[in-house]
């Protein structure tokens, strides 16, 4: 007999020991509490238990002191609290096969369940959507069949470097990141008068996704590393393409925030941390290469970027403590050939190394990347941003806030061709406090001088010399109280003490906290006015670090946290700043997240979406709204413009994913709908 079938022997024999006379045998499905995990818990837990950022890894040493002999107490937890606001949805049954398929997960067999349940018998039914009643997957095949593109004409590096007017070849348009469009077909005047064109329902997961539109074609990224060749002019699929992944890589409800483009081929980074190009006329699959082992916990929730011909990808899921540690990639588009390895840990070698201080080069995790990078061709530099050390606080990691811990929490330029790192800026050195500084940098150019701006978790904005990475200036654009002093001159942040001396298992506060300030929701730079638009969360956290095992696979994020409003403030804020000066335009705050990117166009019109599922414009010079549209769902992701035959459209998805387990308790007073993952694209009346 194999060790699962023995486990769940173990688990059957006690049941029938301990008289519960209506839980038979056939009842007691492991894979049953399997599946309600997955479709439940997973988005937030991850597939594989181990735990994200949304939350507590559910397996291993560090839960088993948490919870041994305290299941009860468990059962009562997850009952009572989870899923965060759906907890209604799923019955004590469903509950106890979840814990059962936990425990097993943990290799725990011999748990008195008679102390931890009490279940009706009329609990005992089985679901009508069990795939083994009427919802079978035979029975939802589709017939559709996979169509190729006419006239399909190979991308240059002019085409995404320079791209027309009428094209978004890129995450945020162009490789500098921008999120801007050029047409000014849609107006201040016309604004009004945008309708519905077509939408498509979309898969079901975190919907960040970006849409991709080349020559009157939508190449769309859906959840579950799915894409899509659509006619953008009416909506209709030509071809589909659907990643085979293991279902323990999928992280965070699977967000995929961008694919790129290049000649004839599409490249995705995938769950399971492998990048693959797909033809772009057919969808066929061209060539596959792994980066990384998903099972180490590595994957991706953004894509490459083609840079002087190089597909350069970043990568994430790097808090676990295993040998390989962080990096950045780059491949031969043609081949899937990995050219160069970057890593972004400072290792023996390095000549930052001792940033560490003493912590052993197997202890140094984190600095992975969420967000896509950004390029300019002109230097030929390629630009990210890496996030904190892993665990968050840094007690957990056995570290203190004095030690930087390179490259983590820096901006990055890197040569293309080799990987080479030609300089980086470390923002918060010793981030201790999840306030990473991982997201989009915008490249913006200054008569003759280039920079580069980004925002961070803190809610500050960078800007830096982006040819030799010199600070420039920052400016706060919400309230904040972590830090004690803020060096104006240089750029240097300093933690309040009670920070810095932060205990295991002793909770502070912060404002923002890891949800506030910035997060992926991208801003949008109009380089016209000069502004720049910026999508903010005023929110605040408790946290408590953790204590973490500190052993080969062991690590982790190291903390628990609490988020609420910030005091006397709408959560929802969006800023437009000066890029010059940064100093602060105008501001809107209201009550829901915004949870898209800011859009602007060269109308002067920017949009962007809520969760209380508006799609909004508002004048980018001003402030003013201007138009607003209901959708089916919170307003999700990366907006983008595109035109086709002398009309431009305004393309948005909606769905949500994981913000949905801190926004259902967060603002209850939001109808939040379940699913709901479209596409939709408006155009003029």
């Amino acid at each position: 007999m194999d060790s699962s079938k023995k486990k769940l022997f173990n688990i059957l024999f006690l049941l029938l020991t301990l008289n519960f006379e209506y839980l038979f045998a056939e009842n007691i499905k492991l894979d049953r509490g399997k599946a309600l995990y997955e479709s439940h818990c997973a988005d937030c837990h991850s597939v594989s238990l181990r735990g994200s950022a949304h939350g507590n890894e559910l397996v291993g040493k560090i839960f088993l002191e948490k919870w041994k002999n305290n299941y009860k107490y468990l059962y009562s937890t997850i009952t009572e609290t989870m899923p965060p606001g759906d907890n209604h949805k799923i019955s004590e049954y469903e509950y106890f096969e979840i814990l059962a398929y936990i425990l097993n997960k943990n290799d725990i067999e011999n748990v008195n369940l008679t102390e931890i349940v009490n279940i009706s018998k009329d609990e005992n039914w089985v679901s009508f959507s069990d795939p083994s009643t009427i919802d079978r997957p035979e029975d939802r095949k589709s017939f559709f069949e996979n169509k190729k593109l006419n006239k399909f004409i190979n991308l240059t590096l002019k085409d995404i470097n320079y791209p027309n007017a009428n094209d978004w070849t890129s995450w945020r348009r162009t490789p500098l990141s921008h999120g801007y469009t050029p047409l000014n077909i849609i107006n201040k005047k016309n604004v009004s008068n945008l309708k519905l064109s077509w939408s498509l329902t979309m898969a079901e997961g975190s919907n960040q996704g970006t849409p991709l539109v080349y020559n009157g074609v939508m190449f769309l990224t859906h959840p579950d590393n799915i894409i899509q060749a659509i006619n953008a002019k009416n909506g209709n699929l030509i071809w589909e393409y659907k990643y085979n992944y293991k279902k323990g890589s999928k992280t965070l409800g699977g967000p995929t925030r961008n694919i790129a483009i290049y000649k004839n081929k599409i490249f995705l980074a995938t769950y399971d941390a492998h990048l693959i190009a797909l033809d772009a006329i057919s969808g066929e699959l061209l060539w596959k290469t792994k980066k990384a082992n998903y099972e180490d916990g590595y994957t991706h929730t953004s894509g490459p970027v083609i840079a002087d011909g190089i597909v350069v990808s970043g990568i994430n899921g790097c808090e676990r403590y295993v040998k390989d540690g962080c990096f950045i990639t780059g491949h031969d588009p043609e081949t899937g050939k990995e050219l160069w390895r970057t890593s972004t840990i400072a290792l023996s070698g390095d000549p930052n190394s001792k940033s560490w201080g003493d912590t052993p080069e197997l202890f140094r995790a984190g600095s992975d990347m969420w967000i896509a990078g950004s390029y300019d061709p002109e230097l030929k530099l390629f630009y990210i941003g890496t996030s904190q050390a892993k665990p968050w606080v840094a007690v957990s990691r056995g570290m203190t806030p004095n030690e930087a811990a390179l490259y983590t929490n820096s901006t990055l330029a890197l040569n293309p061709k080799t990987g080479e790192i030609v300089w980086y800026f470390q923002h918060i050195p010793g981030e201790t406090i999840d306030m990473e500084v991982g997201f989009e940098r915008i490249l913006i150019n200054e008569n003759d001088q280039k920079f580069l701006i980004t925002i961070g978790k803190d809610g500050i904005v960078w800007k830096l010399n982006r040819k030799n990475g010199a600070f420039i200036k920052l400016k706060e654009t919400i309230k904040q109280d972590i830090y004690s002093d803020i060096d104006y001159k240089y750029g240097i942040v300093k933690y309040r003490d009670d920070i810095v001396n932060s205990e295991i298992d002793k909770a502070f506060s912060a404002c923002p906290g890891i949800y506030g300030g910035h997060n992926w929701q991208s801003a949008s730079y109009d380089n016209n006015s000069n502004i720049i638009v910026i999508p903010l969360h005023q929110l605040c956290s408790d946290m408590i670090g953790r204590k973490v095992d500190m052993s080969e696979g062991g690590g982790g994020y190291g903390g628990d946290s609490k988020t609420y409003k910030m005091p006397n403030k709408k959560p929802g804020k969006i800023v437009a700043i000066n890029s010059k000066n940064l100093n602060e335009i105008w501001s809107h705050e209201q009550e829901a997240l915004f949870l898209t990117s800011a859009l602007t166009t060269k109308s002067g019109l920017t949009f962007i979406g809520d969760l209380d599922r508006k799609f909004k414009a508002f004048d980018t010079l001003n402030g003013e709204l201007l138009w607003e549209t209901t959708l089916n769902s919170a307003v999700h992701g990366y907006p983008i413009s595109f035109g086709i035959n002398n009309k431009q459209y305004i393309a948005v998805t909606t769905g949500m994913g994981v913000f949905r387990a801190l926004t259902s308790n967060l603002s209850p007073e939001i109808y939040q709908p379940e699913g709901g993952n479209t596409l939709y694209v408006f155009e003029l009346d």
